[in-house]
């Protein structure tokens, strides 16, 4: 059995459809579970209380956290603690594997050009600060033989059918194909990785299935030589056949909008992310298990085939 505790959101889903590759016992925790796959089995729990995620993991040979918590600092600091706890106890005790899918948060600004699995932790954000508290208990726990863990990092993330969770989705390809101006946060001369999650998926599933793979921090197959703001939205416009219109949004406005939309207010501190280049390198597992990345301009077509299919280009 395999368990993805977190499921339903744009990673457990896609996830849960590669896991496929390497048996038929899934496992599906979450709240609200849905099926992805037919033979998946539901599992309702939620992580933050001890027992139910004690359940959740039972018989589990591999277990993935891919939950995601409310995109705001207080909320973090005072649940993830407590969710990964329990995980954890959990895992030991059921002796399961623990895959911990991660973003960037963690990295030193000054290390984001480009951003390695070796790069400096020093984050400048609440949030990235909980991150790194987080990876550190983890790694330490796998050193001491408490767990077998590994941590699988990801850049922000673009794919089919994920819109509401993905900015370059969300502001950009949902406003180009609804004849809007594409909407960039920061400046649109630098460049920025994302990482596709059919690939992260994939990917994980990889790392979670290769024993030799446990006790490091991995980044996901990411495609190099990212475009910057403005190549994205000319590339995103070409391939859905509209006019490039954009409209980058600097800090000054994020703080502006955050008196009226609450989630500009968690940008405010993120948006260091978006004033430099945000370049993702995943050469080492890229390397180890020769396996590419999907290029950009392949993936974007493939999310407007998939979420968009009257603005597919013809050939």
């Amino acid at each position: 059995m395999q368990t993805i505790l977190g499921a339903g959101g744009a990673i457990g889903t896609a996830l849960a459809e590669a896991l496929n590759a390497y048996t038929k016992h899934i496992r599906l925790v979450a709240r609200n579970p849905a099926k992805v796959n037919e033979t998946d089995t539901l599992f309702k729990a939620d992580l933050l209380n001890a027992d139910e995620t004690m359940a959740a993991v039972a018989g589990s040979e591999v277990a993935y956290l891919t939950v995601g918590l409310p995109y705001k600092a207080k909320v973090w600091k005072a649940q993830w603690p407590v969710l990964v706890e329990n995980v954890m106890k959990a895992c030991k005790a059921h002796k399961a594997k623990l895959v911990f899918f991660d973003n960037l948060y963690m990295y030193d600004p000054r290390d984001l050009n480009p951003a390695t699995e070796e790069s400096t932790i020093n984050p400048p954000s609440e949030k990235g600060k909980v991150r790194a508290a987080i990876a550190k208990k983890l790694l330490l726990a796998g050193k001491r033989g408490d767990l077998e863990v590994l941590i699988a990092r990801s850049a922000d993330f673009y794919g089919p059918g994920i819109a509401q969770n993905c900015m370059l989705n969300e502001t950009v390809v949902k406003n180009l194909a609804s004849g809007k101006a594409a909407t960039w946060l920061g400046d649109m001369r630098y460049r920025h990785s994302f990482t596709y999650t059919p690939d992260a998926a994939k990917a994980t599933a990889l790392l979670g299935n290769t024993a030799s793979a446990y006790g490091q921090v991995w980044h996901l197959p990411t495609a190099d030589n990212p475009p910057t703001g403005r190549q994205w939205v000319d590339m995103i416009a070409g391939l859905l056949e509209v006019k490039p219109k954009a409209q980058n949004v600097p800090k000054w406005m994020v703080r502006i909008l955050s008196l009226f939309v609450p989630v500009m207010r968690e940008m405010i501190e993120m948006m260091y992310q978006y004033e430099r280049d945000y370049v993702f390198e995943s050469f080492k597992f890229q390397e180890h298990f020769d396996m590419e990345p999907t290029p950009y301009e392949k993936g974007i077509k493939e999310l407007i085939k998939r979420d968009y299919p009257d603005r597919v280009k013809q050939d």
